[in-house]
């Protein structure tokens, strides 16, 4: 399959670019009923010889190009409906009747906030004119009215979430005019799936009452279903917490699927580069330091534990907390007791051979590094996050 993207280079061309050739060169595994032999790159630098050619040869094309903000109200209609017109007639004029898909926008609905909305006018147009090349032509047409898509995108442009991440990565001023603004958000990498259910034939259908999507196995548009309500309110206050990870440690509540596991993607995008690397605190004493890496709002922590040689840490034991062991370099034993009935167990641990012990809420335990001259390094893993209030953590020797 030869394809072709108009608008390259913008947002959502870049992204299905990289990832159509991820496809064509075997690195997908998910996609392989996909076949992409070439990929035609279009975009405002191009030339109409090459456009010519490309829609030639495409058996699919993928029209991302368009005007979203502009000083003259004017380029709206002239690019987003002018350039569909003459791609429309290129494809017509080499009897190409490859499948063609549109990038609309839910503005084209003209309804609501958007009823005056030139943008949304341009849209419209370019609808029609693609419902009524299908209807001359016989090719199909995908129309898909998208909402706010959420990717890497210029800052201060036309993406406030790109905007809000840019700034707060990167210590900048922002302003946020109403918290309570609701926004409909569509994430990159779920318009790209969908982009690739359409290749194969397996994209959903919809109608729409004002801009509410009907989902219909007949209907007109086509539609990616994984979106989001968010307010900015909670973006920004989602944002400042990725911002603060550095420095308590503590990461939200990112469930797979979630809005906010999208977005702290997004915002690591924006970090300068300075700031991929940050400094952890090492509690240090003459038996080795310890280390806390991350804190979850409900899985607890994790740290790094390092023992000098012949050292012993632990000693102690816990009502309800309990932890896993992990050595990952070195030599060691791990030693467990009952307090109530006094059984012990043994596990001697090495670094070349992974293995996670569980520490028994009621069992005493410690680590001992069996080495004369190494280092014994430990992932610990609890299930609560350390608090000196309530530490519950008892001394007793195993």
């Amino acid at each position: 399959m030869n394809i072709l993207v108009t608008g390259a280079k913008g947002m959502v061309g870049t992204a299905l670019i990289n990832n159509l050739k991820n496809i064509q060169n075997g690195k997908n595994k998910t996609r392989l009923n996909i076949k992409v032999n070439e990929i035609f790159e279009y975009d405002i630098e191009s030339t109409d010889e090459e456009l010519n050619k490309y829609c030639q040869r495409a058996n699919f094309v993928f029209h991302l190009a368009g005007v979203n903000r502009s000083k003259n109200q004017k380029d709206f209609m002239d690019v987003n409906f002018g350039f569909s017109a003459i791609l429309l007639e290129k494809l017509k004029k080499y009897n190409n009747k490859a499948t063609i898909m549109l990038s609309s926008s839910i503005q084209a609905a003209l309804q609501g906030r958007f009823k005056d909305s030139e943008y949304g006018r341009s849209k419209k147009a370019g609808e029609e004119s693609f419902f009524s090349y299908a209807a001359e032509t016989g090719a199909k047409v995908a129309v898909y009215r998208f909402p706010n898509i959420m990717g890497h995108s210029r800052p201060n442009y036309n993406s406030a979430v790109s905007t809000f991440c840019w700034a707060i990565a990167n210590d900048k001023p922002f302003i946020v005019n109403n918290p309570f603004t609701e926004l409909e958000l569509l994430y990159i990498d779920d318009l790209i799936e969908g982009m690739f259910d359409l290749l194969e034939g397996k994209e959903k259908h919809c109608d729409y009452d004002g801009t509410k999507i009907i989902e219909n196995i007949n209907g007109r548009f086509i539609y990616v279903p994984t979106m989001f309500k968010v307010t900015l309110g909670e973006i920004v206050d989602l944002l400042e917490q990725f911002k603060r990870h550095t420095i308590t440690l503590k990461m939200p509540k990112m469930p797979n699927g979630s809005f906010a596991k999208r977005l702290y993607s997004l915002y690591l995008t924006y970090l300068p580069m300075e700031k991929f690397k940050y400094s952890l605190k090492m509690n240090m004493d003459n038996r080795g330091s310890f280390t806390e890496i991350m804190h979850t709002e409900d899985c607890g922590q994790v740290s790094i534990n390092i023992s000098k040689p012949g050292i012993t840490k632990g000693q102690h034991w816990h009502n309800s907390k309990w932890e896993i062991f992990i050595v990952i370099s070195g030599h060691g034993l791990i030693q467990e007791r009952n307090i109530n009935s006094g059984e012990k167990v043994e596990f001697e641990v090495f670094g070349d051979k992974l293995e996670a012990v569980h520490m028994i809420p009621g069992w005493t335990h410690n680590i001992i590094n069996l080495s004369e001259t190494e280092n014994l390094v430990t992932v610990m893993i609890a299930n609560e996050i350390f608090d000196s209030c309530y530490p519950d953590t008892f001394v007793e020797p195993v």
